[in-house]
């Protein structure tokens, strides 16, 4: 007899048919969801810039530039041997005329050269005085016969050998005396003593800088000059001069010379220029200004907030006026003033320039200008 198995129940496939419908339902209210979303979202806004309008105008420039007032030539006085400073006899602003004392240095070892020279001096025209005598007796002697020639010409060469003597010990005496007489410094023109650099008790050595004299006559105005300035020549090389404590005290200065190099650390170049009748006001050291206009040239000023920088220098954002979108140029800065950059290259008359918000943009980006700025 044979055995059913047990036979399990189907599953029942009614459920999942009746949440397929429902799933479907969600999945469409999702979508049409996020359609409405997006559908409803607002348009992006164009960053906002200010612009202005390019047009070139006549522009002369005009450099002001702080200088000093110094003497034409400028003595580094000193000792022309070494020793002890003595005495110093005078100081930072006095004025001296040509061979005023300024200063002595001690002096037993000059003087002790100058003894000696002396004494060998006295002795050689000892021995002169007896070669003289010597060489007289034998020349009347040889005249009689009575002494053989080369005693004679002994006796003559004794007398030269003597005479070469003293004029070696007075040539001494005169070196001597003066190596006695460089330990007074003295000033070598009328002038104004401007630096002192050693003092009394302080050993020097020769050619050491003791005063710097700042002798009377020509001034110069000294001005450290930026190396750029120096690319354009001005019309006139007559710069007006004042007076930096009182503005009315005014010179006329002429460019006498610019150094050939220029100061590394600074970027600058030192011009000398010479003062046309300076007025008295205008002593040694007096801080003055200078001002010195160059020729005008057409230029086209911008605010500094529309520079930006480039890869190959500065530019700036120019607006196409059909579509508002932004590009970036490259110009030419002719130089920079204050607050503003002036430009000689790189833009048309008429077009606009962004000036304000060029920092948000990006090539080909439309740009919405404010109100009351030119589109």
């Amino acid at each position: 007899m044979r055995k059913r198995l047990p036979i399990s129940p189907r599953p029942s496939t009614r459920e999942p048919r009746r949440l397929g419908p429902l799933i479907a339902c969600l999945v469409s209210a999702t979508a049409l969801s996020a359609c409405g979303e997006a559908a409803s979202a607002p348009p992006q806004a164009h960053e906002m810039v200010k612009v202005q309008t390019v047009s070139f105008q006549p522009i002369a420039r005009t450099v002001s530039l702080t200088g000093t007032i110094a003497a034409r030539i400028e003595s580094k006085l000193s000792f022309r041997v070494a020793g002890r400073i003595a005495a110093r006899k005078v100081d930072v602003g006095d004025h001296v005329k040509a061979g005023d004392v300024l200063a002595t240095i001690e002096t037993p070892e000059q003087e002790a050269d100058v003894q000696s020279a002396r004494a060998t001096l006295r002795a050689s025209e000892a021995t002169l005085v007896q070669a003289q005598s010597s060489f007289a007796r034998q020349k009347q002697l040889i005249a009689s016969g009575f002494t053989t020639r080369s005693n004679f010409d002994s006796a003559q060469e004794q007398l030269r050998s003597a005479e070469g003597a003293v004029e070696s010990a007075r040539a001494d005496v005169g070196t001597a005396e003066q190596q006695l007489s460089f330990t007074i410094l003295k000033a070598d023109a009328d002038g104004v003593i401007t630096a002192r650099d050693a003092e009394a008790g302080q050993v020097v050595a020769a050619a050491q800088t003791v005063f710097t004299l700042a002798r009377d006559g020509a001034r110069d105005a000294i001005f450290d000059v930026y190396e750029a300035l120096l690319a354009d020549t001005p019309p006139s090389d007559r710069v007006e001069i004042r007076l930096l404590s009182d503005q009315d005290v005014v010179a006329t200065a002429v460019v006498r010379e610019v150094s050939p190099t220029f100061d590394a650390a600074t970027g600058t170049v030192r011009v000398k220029m010479s003062l046309i009748d300076p007025p008295a006001a205008m002593g040694l050291g007096a801080a003055v200004f200078g001002s010195g206009k160059w020729a005008a040239k057409n230029l086209i000023p911008l605010p500094w907030t529309s520079l930006s920088a480039g890869e190959a220098g500065p530019t700036v954002w120019v607006v196409d006026p059909k579509t508002n979108a932004v590009s970036q140029r490259p110009i030419t800065v002719d130089h920079y003033g204050t607050g503003q950059i002036l430009v000689s290259a790189g833009l048309k008359q008429g077009e606009t320039v962004v000036t304000a918000g060029g920092q948000f943009l990006r090539a080909g980006q439309v740009v919405a200008i404010a109100s009351g700025e030119p589109s």
